[in-house]
């Protein structure tokens, strides 16, 4: 008798979470939609400089959106990347919020700040994304993929 108990928690076990995937329940979340084969996903980029031997990365297509990695150390990191998830399923509302709170927790991260004024540019909040893109310049005027960038060079020109 305990073996067909076994066998019966078993099956109902796997029917559950058979049942589940076909929901499209993972946990206590669901899953995002798929991304639209229309739309390409902005790249992402890194900031760190490339390893002795590693090879530089590919420059982006012209007029890609680039959002930027928040470097490792930097207590906003996690909700850096978690922006960057959600705008590369063009959730732009969305990732502006998770960029805010990466500045929030870390308010000197310029990758936070460049991808908020991307965010509120998909958003078409642009007085709002050029303060931001602003702020990015301000605080890496050397790091050229956020100085250079055309969309900050598209805000900021006179």
């Amino acid at each position: 008798m305990t073996d067909r108990t076994q066998g019966w928690n078993s099956i109902s076990g796997i029917a559950f979470v058979g049942l589940l995937g076909a929901t499209g329940l993972v946990g206590c979340e669901q899953q995002q939609p798929a991304m639209d084969a229309t739309k390409e996903a902005p790249a992402v980029s890194s900031q760190s400089e490339p390893v002795v031997g590693e090879a530089n990365p590919a420059p982006a297509p012209a007029g890609a959106d680039i959002v930027l990695l928040a470097p490792v150390s930097s207590p906003g990191r996690v909700a850096n990347d978690e922006g960057i998830s959600h705008a590369q399923q063009d959730h732009w509302d969305v990732a502006e919020g998770h960029f805010r709170k990466a500045i929030e927790a870390d308010p000197n991260l310029a990758e936070a700040q460049f991808n908020l004024g991307l965010a509120l540019d998909k958003l078409s909040k642009h007085d709002e994304a050029t303060l931001a893109f602003q702020k990015a310049a301000e605080l890496a005027p050397g790091n050229s993929r956020i100085t250079e960038s055309p969309i900050l060079k598209k805000h900021t020109s006179t």
